[in-house]
């Protein structure tokens, strides 16, 4: 009913998936870096996957409760999404997979100074790629658009801290994993002169993980030169 648009079964269900699939990737092994990829997950897994919240689990008392709300609050500030600093610009890039469509996709999203908005790209592959894999291609796919447009001064964002160490390890990586930092450390210093990659929570990545996974729905490489509907309300808060 919103707006008046009417969309098929199958977009719903597929959209329902995705979400499935990125609440599975979110609070699996995979959320920590590691290289198990989401390709094997069945429907059957969800509704064991899922926690159950009983009147137990509830039964917390009030001063514990506000202690634990008190607690929580700095490391919710921690988490979420920073301005660059004065003549810089933030890219954050993101990696989501759905073993639905068979894709995976790469959502990234550069913002300057404020957290004005300046430019936005997605792209998909055939194939559900390993995490580690699907998180380094998104880099590499960032660095090298950034590349292309001649952009410097950009701080790339990534949410898996088994990238960044590895990209400024210097280690030999024969591994596909390893080909794709060596090709990403080539890029970044070789075409920037003042760039560097750190790693953020996944909180901090909203933007980038949105974009992402709508990537999965599209056919081909998007770029955006104003806000996507989809990620105009996340920049207007991280905004504020």
């Amino acid at each position: 009913m919103w707006e008046d648009v009417t969309e098929t079964c199958s977009i719903v269900v597929d959209r329902a998936w995705s979400l499935i699939e990125d609440w599975q990737l979110a609070n699996g092994p995979a959320a920590e870096g590691l290289t198990a990829a989401p390709a094997g997950m069945q429907p059957t897994a969800v509704s064991g996957a899922i926690p159950v919240i009983t009147a137990a689990a509830t039964s917390v008392s009030q001063p514990a409760a506000a202690s634990a709300a008190a607690s929580a609050a700095p490391a919710a500030a921690q988490t979420r999404w920073q301005p660059p600093k004065h003549g810089r610009m933030k890219c954050n890039v993101d990696a989501a997979f759905s073993s639905h469509r068979n894709k995976t996709g790469i959502g990234i999203c550069i913002r300057e100074e404020g957290g004005v908005f300046v430019l936005a790209r997605t792209v998909s592959f055939i194939g559900v790629y390993p995490v580690d894999i699907g998180e380094t291609l998104g880099l590499y796919q960032a660095l090298q658009w950034a590349s292309d447009m001649h952009l410097d001064n950009i701080d790339f964002e990534v949410d898996s801290k088994t990238i960044k160490d590895a990209l400024y390890s210097g280690r030999e990586d024969i591994t596909e994993f390893g080909n794709i930092i060596t090709a990403s450390w080539s890029l970044l210093s070789s075409k920037f002169t003042n760039s560097r990659v750190e790693f953020v929570q996944r909180q901090a990545k909203v933007v980038a993980h949105t974009l992402a996974r709508g990537a999965t729905f599209l056919a081909s490489p998007t770029i955006y030169f104003h806000i996507p509907n989809c990620i105009e309300t996340l920049i207007t808060n991280e905004m504020l």
